[in-house]
């Protein structure tokens, strides 16, 4: 067994180590007469504002498929210009191809190159979903407004933990956890990912404030930790949707209903189709006619 492949199997025993203990001691504390009181108290969802809007609009599928396929290229993108092996090719900024530029010619990696090319398409689709989320009023339902969604999510958390799942409606409304969670993901996750990725990017200024202010190791480990933040909230998401009512889950999700037919799984195996085929295409000898288009490619 190669070293890579131990450290990973060590990782995993000690993941699968750490939520067995987690489960066990989770499940103990409700037996305690004063968590069962909190539970009870706190059952893990807050009140939305008046005016809420019930329910997921039809734009919101679409959007979650854009967003999941543009961030697993940019996980797996990220993943490999970090371990740092010479790129198959490189890219070199020109004045020669459909798209035309001024300035100094910037030369990278055909992999760095991807990624930034989907920075900017990931943004774009953000940009969209925030003008969506706040035109249609959903933006209540992921921004908390009051204070008793911390012990509300501290008790959804309790209650995911024990494998008692909270008794909520996330078509009306998300429990404190996931509006946190969502919370944290949209406004703060991934605007870091967007300002430490243009200060690692040749954009970035190279003298001046610009340069001082923001120091370009702050930058990379900032942008390495909201990656892992990224992965980890992925994993958590997807594990739950499956776990607590996957069908009716994946109608929400894809197919803008709260149902339990079999519509959204179907949309979403093409979604999962769809970014298998990404991934697949996300290769040098695809990549390298496409970046063609905006510059010169040598390798």
């Amino acid at each position: 067994m190669s070293v890579k492949r131990k450290q990973v199997a060590g990782w995993s025993a000690v993941a699968l180590i750490s939520l067995t203990v987690i489960i066990l001691i989770a499940q103990w504390s409700r037996t305690i007469p004063e968590v069962a009181v909190f539970i009870s108290y706190y059952r893990g969802t807050t009140a939305l504002p008046e005016g809420a809007p019930v329910g997921l609009p039809a734009w919101l599928g679409w959007q979650h498929f854009l967003n999941m396929f543009f961030l697993l290229l940019i996980m797996r993108t990220g993943w490999i210009i970090r371990s740092k092996k010479r790129p198959p090719a490189f890219w070199t900024r020109s004045d020669e191809g459909i798209l035309k530029y001024t300035g100094p010619a910037q030369r990278m990696g055909i992999y760095h190159w991807f990624h930034l090319c989907l920075d900017f398409l990931w943004v774009l689709n953000g940009i969209v979903f925030m003008v969506l989320l706040f035109a249609t009023g959903q933006w209540m339902r992921i921004v908390p407004t009051s204070w008793d969604i911390f012990p509300n999510a501290a008790s959804a958390a309790l209650q995911y933990a024990s494998l008692r799942w909270p008794v909520d409606n996330a078509w009306v409304n998300y429990n404190s956890l996931q509006v946190l969670a969502y919370f944290v993901t949209v406004f703060i996750a991934a605007p870091i990912a967007i300002k430490t990725g243009l200060r690692l990017s040749p954009i970035w200024p190279k003298q001046g404030w610009l340069h001082r202010v923001f120091p370009e190791d702050l930058a990379r480990t900032l942008h390495v930790l909201v990656l892992f933040y990224f992965f980890v909230f992925i994993v958590i998401h997807v594990t739950l949707v499956f776990t607590t009512g996957a069908l009716r889950n994946l109608n929400m999700m894809f197919a803008a209903n709260d149902g339990t037919s079999w519509l959204g799984a179907g949309i979403f195996g093409l979604a999962v189709v769809v970014m298998v085929v990404g991934w697949l295409l996300a290769k040098p000898s695809i990549l390298k006619p496409i970046a063609r288009l905006s510059g010169k490619v040598q390798g």
